[in-house]
């Protein structure tokens, strides 16, 4: 499997509710058709054999469409699955860790909250992109540390990997932190928790557009 680099946009965090796995696929499948450019497989409350199926079933479906799909947290699960990469937080594996384990191929992401310190450490351990966040009141991350947009113009200036922006981004807040040097701006409820999917993706996309 060839690594892919991250295109810029919307990435796209799915958010599973416990009773509903079967509409996981759909509901991708329109944040897709709305221009997401990541889609990050996220589950923590399934059990393990749900959490591969669906993994599985979205792996399918994103290669498909040429769109990267990353697991949140779980080395072992990506590896399970081939999945294109992992995205880790402070109490997971290290970037060598999961390097090691999914090889040089996988796209290995790294939360860095509001240190740029920790995603300059990121970057030397190789990580292939870092986020920040949060940027705005957050559904999924209400005591989440706060980040300001100079944060992402400091970083910006001293990192080359590509910058995820996360935490309570809307497409009518988001656009200052594009401006400001984001790659990415990542969405849970702000996709997937919309009655219109597609139009919900295809608002962040846009912010993207002629730049």
């Amino acid at each position: 499997m060839t690594r892919r680099v991250l295109s810029r946009g919307l990435y796209a965090i799915t958010d599973e509710r416990p009773g509903a796995p079967r509409q996981l696929p759909v509901c991708v499948s329109e944040a897709i058709a709305g221009g997401a450019s990541v889609i990050q497989y996220r589950n923590k409350q399934g059990d393990a054999q749900q959490r591969r199926q669906a993994a599985g079933a979205l792996l399918q479906l994103c290669q498909q469409h040429h769109v990267p799909l990353i697991i949140n947290d779980d080395v072992a699960l990506a590896a399970s699955v081939n999945a294109d990469g992992v995205h880790l937080g402070k109490t997971d594996a290290s970037v060598a860790q999961a390097r090691q384990q999914l090889g040089p191929q996988a796209i290995i992401g790294v939360s860095c909250y509001n240190s740029l310190e920790r995603a300059m450490r990121a970057a030397q351990a190789g990580a292939d992109y870092v986020a920040f966040g949060r940027f705005f009141s957050s559904h999924s991350k209400p005591d989440a540390p706060p980040a300001e947009a100079a944060l992402l113009r400091q970083a910006r200036r001293q990192l080359q990997l590509p910058i995820v922006a996360i935490g309570g981004i809307t497409p009518e807040n988001g656009q200052a932190l594009v401006a400001a040097g984001a790659d990415l701006l990542a969405a849970i409820h702000g996709v997937f928790g919309q009655p219109d999917i597609e139009a919900a993706a295809s608002a962040y996309a846009a912010l993207f557009q002629h730049r």
